[in-house]
């Protein structure tokens, strides 16, 4: 990658960025109420992108051969286990991959 290259690469993502940032308080002015569609999605996208990322994390696990996803299943077991718990989303998620990760390391 040349120099030049380089430099508009990094200013495209320095656009990105800022515009990312600064584009709501642009389109969503102080004062005026935040339009409905965008408060549902406030609500509704959280749940789905973590579905989505379950979904991508158990895409090859296959239930017939080797572990037959055990590890999955109790690192998922504690993930919910922690959750429920104490309701810290932290928590929750670096105690399941810390739980997966010593499974798949040290058992299977």
């Amino acid at each position: 990658m040349t120099i030049l290259q380089q430099v508009i690469t990094i200013t495209i993502c320095v656009l990105g960025t800022m515009a990312t940032r600064f584009l709501p308080f642009l389109i969503f002015r102080e004062g005026q109420p935040t339009p409905k569609y965008i408060q549902y999605l406030g609500k509704a996208l959280p749940a789905a992108i973590f579905g989505m990322l379950v979904v991508y994390c158990l895409r090859n696990v296959t239930i017939f051969s080797g572990s037959h996803g055990l590890p999955e299943l109790l690192a998922i077991i504690v993930t919910i286990g922690l959750h429920l718990w104490k309701r810290q989303m932290l928590l929750s998620i670096a105690g399941g991959t810390l739980c997966y990760m010593l499974l798949v390391q040290c058992l299977f």
